[in-house]
């Protein structure tokens, strides 16, 4: 990697900020087996909390706000340097409780990048201390800079293609050249790079050795720790509630009423239903329009009252749903009263 000095000058900026550690090995501490396990819980709670607004399609700003809070409540303890220790703590116990499959890295993997991402954001590297190093950086390559917001990183494309999708960087002979202000998107390329290698071997070592000379300390926690169950409390009866898509599968066999399910049985089959089982199960989701796909999005206006007579519709009664009759092709109706005796599941 080379770095490139611009002609332009920008203002700097006085902010301090921490290290945040790119995990390249295991802390040699002592950490008591309560601390083990109340680490990998808090930080775990953050990166649930990460994949459960990104699968709730939250807006970038609404995610940083998320995991600031998320990492303020849960990983943030009163002094910088504990801070700094729990957070290398629970990120290598973590790695050995998901290291054992490959669905597992992979959500690890995922998680702790966007993690990254966003603390890589919140303490900004434009701060005058990493300014000062780059600088210094420079100079001794026999580039010296006014200042570190003049600076590019010169790196083969491929390294950042995500900015080179979204047409952010200047392309030139194989080689993108990356802004300071930019210089997230490489740097979590390199740390979800070193992360996914390191997960391998991990694993290699958890099915060598670790798991049978832990056998009666370590590896009942970590074995534990990835069921563990850390969403609401379900145990009281709530008065309202969010439906995430994540939910939506469970939700359908657990909860919907049988003419309900079947639909949703078979828009999953066919990823299509006609106008009257379209009308039936969108009125009972009542789905936001701007969430759905666009082949739906006038019924799902038109369920609104936003197109053609204007009508705000509501979900259907039972003796609607029983007075209608499908026809050839529709999977609308009352399982009770329009189905063969054998259909119901």
């Amino acid at each position: 990697m080379e770095i490139v000095r611009s002609q332009r000058k920008t203002s700097d900026s006085s902010a301090a900020a921490p290290t945040i550690s790119l995990y390249r090995s295991a802390p040699d501490i002592e950490v008591r087996l309560d601390d083990f396990e109340l680490f990998a819980i808090d930080r775990l709670r953050v990166l649930k909390g990460i994949s459960d607004g990104l699968s709730r399609g939250k807006k970038p700003e609404e995610m940083e706000k998320l995991v600031s809070e998320l990492w303020r409540t849960n990983m943030r303890l009163q002094e910088q340097s504990e801070t700094m220790e729990k957070d290398v703590i629970s990120h290598f116990v973590l790695r050995l409780v998901y290291c054992r499959t490959e669905d597992q890295r992979k959500w690890f993997l995922s998680m702790e990048t966007a993690l990254f991402r966003y603390r890589f954001r919140f303490e900004s590297p434009d701060s005058q201390n990493v300014k000062d190093k780059l600088i210094q950086v420079a100079r001794s390559i026999g580039q010296p800079v006014v200042n570190s917001d003049a600076i590019f990183f010169k790196v083969p494309f491929e390294e950042v293609a995500e900015l080179v999708s979204n047409r952010r960087v200047f392309l030139f002979k194989g080689y993108a050249y990356v802004a300071m202000n930019q210089v997230v998107s490489l740097v979590a390329t390199q740390f979800r790079s070193l992360l996914s290698k390191a997960l391998v071997l991990t694993n290699r070592k958890w099915t060598s050795t670790i798991r049978e000379e832990e056998k009666d300390r370590l590896t009942p926690i970590v074995e534990a720790l990835s069921t563990s169950y850390l969403g609401p409390d379900y145990s009281q009866a709530k008065e309202f509630g969010e439906v995430s898509l994540k939910d939506i599968d469970q939700l359908a066999n657990s909860s919907f009423p049988l003419c309900m399910r079947h639909l949703f049985e078979k828009l999953r089959e066919e990823h299509h239903l006609k106008h009257g089982g379209r009308m039936q199960l969108g009125l009972f989701l009542k789905v936001g329009s701007e969430r759905f796909d666009k082949e739906y999005a006038y019924s799902v206006r038109h369920n609104y009252g936003k197109e053609g007579k204007r009508t705000d519709y509501t979900p259907y009664s039972c003796q609607k749903i029983i007075s209608s009759t499908p026809g050839v092709g529709d999977h609308h109706g009352c399982p009770y009263r329009h189905f063969r005796v054998y259909e119901p599941k």
